[in-house]
């Protein structure tokens, strides 16, 4: 594929930062990707597998000449970040992020962002539950979505370059404006996160039932809960922080229909049970059915040797 950015800027070296290089370098998308995080051994151990063309001291430096900017730090993170970076911004520039939550990122980050630069908020729908620079492959985009939430008065040509790049890093791109993204993702990722979470820390409580138990014995179910609640808790915890309204929103929605299955439970209501269950399993038929899920093991995520 063509070449999209002469210079990308990755300022935060995590999973999907990581990812981002391979799949850039993969298709040949920019001329030179370079790298920031803050901490002095992530920069180290980007160095040593090598990750981006080169990893500066700064976020400053690192942005400076950069065509692209791509913020992949935690969403609490954004604001401080955006103020830093601010003043080295090429003119011109497009500056993106990777962040789960939408609103609260445009608000923190368009403030710090000079008038010649142009923002076009994104999120990539892939990840793992593993963290850090070593984490990432350039396979991780392929057939997933990545939501491009444009802003008010965005640039369509910054737009258009946003979405080249993604489809050259192997995604599927489609348009969502903030708050409708929110609520979506508050369905999709972040109350089954919490849930998993919580299920997680349910059978913890449960003295009755021993660590090795719960770990020996573990099915597929309990399994899929404990894959999640590995996820990084600083990112995890920003996520709840930033995206509390949509998220509270669809709790609530969920707590209604547990109590309706406990009451169903309780009656001995096997119809309703059934009826709901034949319901839910077309949801997730209709999640393969659309590519969103395989056969394969950890859908291809493992790393390859």
């Amino acid at each position: 594929m063509a070449q999209v950015y002469d210079r990308v800027a990755l300022v935060g070296l995590g999973l999907i930062a990581s990812s981002m290089f391979w799949a850039i370098k993969r298709a040949g998308l920019a001329g030179e990707v370079t790298g920031y995080a803050r901490s002095a051994q992530t920069r180290a151990t980007a160095r040593q597998i090598g990750l981006c063309d080169r990893v500066c001291e700064t976020a400053a430096e690192a942005v400076t000449g950069a065509d692209l900017v791509v913020l992949c730090v935690p969403v609490g993170a954004m604001g401080p970040v955006a103020a830093e970076i601010g003043p080295a911004l090429k003119p011109g520039a497009t500056v993106s992020d990777v962040g789960s939550v939408k609103k609260a990122v445009i608000e923190a980050v368009a403030p710090h962002l000079p008038d010649n630069v142009h923002f076009v908020p994104a999120h990539p729908l892939a990840g793992t539950e593993h963290s850090g620079p070593q984490s990432g492959f350039a396979e991780l985009f392929d057939n997933r979505w990545c939501l491009i939430v444009p802003v008010e008065g965005s640039n369509r040509d910054a737009v258009a370059r946003i979405e080249a790049l993604w489809q050259g890093m192997g995604a599927q791109t489609d348009e969502m404006d903030a708050e409708h993204h929110d609520l979506v993702l508050a369905v999709t990722s972040h109350a089954p996160h919490l849930i998993a979470y919580t299920m997680v820390g349910v059978a913890d409580d449960l003295r009755r039932v021993t660590d090795s138990e719960v770990i020996k014995y573990s099915a597929a179910g309990f399994r899929d809960f404990t894959r999640i609640a590995a996820s990084d808790p600083t990112m995890w915890r920003d996520v709840f922080l930033n995206n509390k309204e949509a998220t509270l929103e669809i709790l609530g929605r969920f707590t209604e229909e547990l109590f309706a299955l406990q009451r169903a439970i309780r009656t001995g209501d096997g119809d309703h049970l059934f009826e709901y269950f034949t319901r839910t399993r077309a949801i997730r038929r209709g999640i393969i059915e659309a590519g969103q899920d395989t056969d394969a093991p950890d859908f291809g995520r493992v790393k390859k040797g």
